[in-house]
This record gives structure tokens, C-alpha cells and sequence, in this order.
């Protein structure tokens, strides 16, 4: 027999939607705050030379400013107040978690801080944001100066290209924390999937002209096209995957009543870490050849020539490139499956609630179980992240494509789709619920 959630779920359709009107209001607030952001990256910085600009974005579009550009939706192409996106606060929020596993007084602050502990880590999380964000944009004012694309270069430009930027990047973090809490969907997520979405079509189009004219084979199109679909199809497939174990609750009598004795499951999924290790994993290549492109014209020591070739080794579809990507991605996939899952705290909650998983022994045996499975879930979520995110990167290299539809750009895009709609999802089963109960209550006041 289904469940009463499961019935719940069988009976949504057009009419509960439209009666959700709280749903209505966070829809339409997460709507207003995707438009502010597309036009944000729309508007220019001050003081610089839109046509030098575009001529030197096109010589380096094929390289790391693509990729750059198309994680913060064409903001980097037009050089606008939202160029440098929420990437500063994604690699904050790396180094904060990680100091946060090594760092014993964020360490601390992480396992017994509870509520008060997670806001004081992301207040500095917010600070790291903020520093990451004056020195990038620093670069970008020097890198922008040296070659010859700001209008008046001196001081006044470097404040006010400074001052832009970092204001863009902390506008968005605020706004992807207004998302979270007023809207649907997680709001770093979201903002970074309208990035990449908002460059689909020109990319596309790219891909199309260039079979037209030739340059590329017309197979390798459709390759990489069904390629997209398949990786699509394992991603929504591999998402909705999980382990369950089997957890009973034993019979305890209160009174001259007998509760308990309930089976139910703890679900594990294959991947824990959602989309963040390969977000992880691409702002951290990022940083080093997106420093090096800025200070390109830039006259290096001589103890410093050979710097900006290895640095070259980690752009788009070289081997070194690919190695580390796949190598971050495991370590990101155990590290934040590790941050986010704790077998001992749930196994704990297990024992405080009666809970037992059939021929484990509670507490320190059932942690270690729940460790076991988790190593081994997260050992194939690993592999199966990291074949999505580089057999779609290998291939568009062998084919010398020059447009980044990448496994990660479709993994970010199905994730985020998929999370979105399952939020959207919870809150009409709400409105059910609440529209249940208020049934209920009416029909007690009648029977009085």
C-alpha cells in the first residue's frame, strides 16, 4: 500500500500548483533575482575600451577565458561588473573547509558549533571572499592597464575597476543567499547554472558554423551531441541512485500501549557530494592560468620564465590538465562526502532513538558499517564523476572543439535541475499537507 507521502506526490498536479501560493511568491522572487543577475553581466566596467577588449578576449576565447567566461555567463566576454562571478566565494568556501578538517579551533567550531558554529564559518567564509576578491580584481585592473584596454590607466581606474568587481561578486553572494532563503533552489548553484545556460546557445550555434564551413567533421558534431544526451541520461540515472539500509525500531510499551516496532530505511546516496567537487576542481585550475593570462604582457624574472609554460600545461584538454582534473575530483568527492556525512553522528542518532540495523551492534560497530558502505558508495560516485566530467573533455579536445560543453557544465545543469525540482516538489507536498490538516481541523469543529 503507498505511503501517504507517496499519494500525496501521485495527486500533484496543475490545480496544487496553482493553489501553492507561497510556491508562487519564491518562483517569482527566483525569477526576479536571475534577471538582475543576466543583466548584471551585461553591464561593462568603467574606464575600459569595449572594442580592444573583444579583440583580445577573441584571441585567448579558445583557452582558459572561455571556460572562464562561460562559468560566469558571458560576464567575462563583455568584462562586466559580474566578470568574476561567485568564483571567489567558491574558493573561500574551499579553503574554509578545508582549514575546517585541520585547523582545530575551526575544527572545533565544526563539530561542536552547532548553528552558532556554521554562521561563524561562514562569516569568515564571507571575509576570505572579500580578499579573494580585491586581489583578483587587482589583477584583472593590472592585467586590463598593460594591455592598453583601459581609456585613462593610473590609479583612479585601478580603485574603481577594484571597486566594481569585488562590489559584483559580494552583490552576488548576497543575492545567492537571498535565493536560499526566499526563493527555490540553493543560490550559488542556481546562479552559476544560469551562467552556463546562458551561453548554450551561442556555443551551439559555434559548433553548428563550424560544420557548415567545414572545419569540423559533421559525425564529430553528432558524436559529441549524443555523447551530451548519454551523459545526460547517466547523470539523471546516477543522481536518483542510493543505497537504503534497512533500520528497525524495537516494541516499547508506555503505559498500557505498545509503540515502536517500525522498519524504515536510511538512505545513502551513490553521490553525496552533488556537483561541488567538479566546481571545486575547476575554480582551483582556474585561479593559477586565469592569473597567468592577466599578467601575459607582463616582462617575468628570469627565475620566473618557465612559470607561465607550466602554467600552460593546465589549459583546456591538456594532459595535465586532465590528470589533475580527475585527481581533485576524487579527493573532493571523500572530502566533501566526509564534511557533509558523518557516520559516527548517525549512528549515535540511531542509538538515542532505538534504532538498529538487523545484526549490527549499535554505536561504535554501526558507525563503522555505516563507513564502510559510505567508502564504497563514494569510491563509484568518484569514478562516476570523474568519467562524466572528462570523457566529454577528452573528447571535445580530440576534436579540437572550441566551445566548453563539458561533462561538468552538463553535470551542473542536470544536478541543479534536478534539485530544484525536487524543492519545488517538497513545497507543493507542504501546501498538501497543510491543506490536510486545515480539512482535518474543520471536520473536528463540525463534530463538536
Amino acid at each position: 500500500m503507498a505511503s501517504a507521502a507517496e499519494q500525496l506526490a501521485a495527486n500533484l498536479n496543475v490545480e496544487a500548483f496553482s493553489k501553492a501560493t507561497e510556491l508562487h511568491k519564491r518562483l517569482i522572487f527566483t525569477l526576479v533575482a536571475m534577471i538582475v543577475y543576466r543583466i548584471g553581466c551585461y553591464i561593462p566596467i568603467p574606464g575600459i575600451d569595449i572594442a580592444k577588449f573583444s579583440a583580445a578576449f577573441q584571441t585567448q576565447s579558445n583557452g582558459i577565458l572561455g571556460m572562464f567566461n562561460m562559468f560566469s555567463g558571458g560576464a567575462v566576454r563583455n568584462m562586466a561588473v559580474f566578470a568574476l562571478n561567485v568564483m571567489p566565494y567558491i574558493s573561500s568556501s574551499i579553503i574554509v573547509q578545508l582549514l575546517g578538517t585541520v585547523y582545530p579551533p575551526w575544527e572545533k567550531l565544526r563539530k561542536e558549533g552547532g548553528e552558532a558554529g556554521r554562521k561563524t564559518l561562514n562569516q569568515y567564509t564571507r571575509y576570505l571572499t572579500v580578499i579573494l576578491a580585491l586581489f583578483q580584481s587587482f589583477g584583472i585592473a593590472m592585467g586590463l592597464q598593460s594591455g592598453g584596454i583601459a581609456d585613462n590607466p593610473g590609479i583612479f581606474f585601478t580603485i574603481s575597476t577594484v571597486a566594481t568587481l569585488t562590489g559584483g561578486t559580494l552583490f552576488l553572494m548576497w543575492l545567492g543567499e537571498q535565493i536560499t532563503s526566499r526563493g527555490v533552489g540553493n543560490g550559488v548553484s542556481l546562479i552559476i547554472f544560469a551562467g552556463i545556460v546562458a551561453v548554450f546557445p551561442r556555443y551551439i550555434a559555434q559548433a553548428f558554423s563550424l560544420a557548415r564551413t567545414g572545419a569540423m567533421n559533421g559525425g564529430a558534431l553528432l558524436l559529441i551531441f549524443a555523447l551530451i544526451v548519454g551523459v545526460t541520461m547517466a547523470i539523471v540515472f546516477m543522481e536518483r541512485s542510493q543505497r537504503r539500509l534497512l533500520v528497525q525500531y524495537p516494541k516499547r510499551q508506555v503505559g498500557n500501549r505498545m509503540f515502536g516496532g517500525d522498519t524504515s530505511f536510511l538512505p545513502l546516496k551513490i553521490n553525496t557530494s552533488g556537483v561541488i567537487p567538479p566546481i571545486f576542481a575547476s575554480s582551483l585550475l582556474l585561479l593559477p592560468t586565469t592569473v597567468m593570462t592577466l599578467f601575459a604582457n607582463t616582462n617575468l624574472p628570469s627565475w620566473l620564465q618557465w612559470l607561465p609554460g607550466a602554467v600552460g600545461q593546465l589549459n583546456h584538454g591538456r594532459p595535465a590538465f586532465m590528470v589533475l582534473y580527475g585527481l581533485l575530483i576524487v579527493f573532493f568527492c571523500f572530502f566533501y562526502t566526509s564534511v557533509v556525512f558523518n557516520p559516527e553522528d548517525t549512528a549515535e542518532n540511531l542509538r538515542k532513538y532505538g534504532g538498529f540495523m538487523p545484526g549490527i551492534r549499535p554505536g561504535k560497530r554501526t558507525a563503522e558499517y555505516l563507513d564502510f558502505v559510505l567508502t564504497r558508495l563514494t569510491v563509484i560516485g568518484a569514478a562516476y564523476i570523474a568519467i562524466v566530467c572528462l570523457l566529454p573533455e577528452a573528447l571535445i579536445g580530440a576534436f579540437n572543439m572550441p566551445f566548453y560543453m563539458g561533462g561538468t557544465s552538463v553535470l551542473i545543469v542536470v544536478s541543479v535541475t534536478m534539485d530544484t525540482v525536487t524543492q519545488i516538489q517538497s513545497h507543493l507536498l507542504a501546501h498538501q499537507y497543510e491543506g490536510l490538516i486545515k480539512k482535518s481541523k474543520l471536520r473536528g469543529n463540525r463534530g463538536r
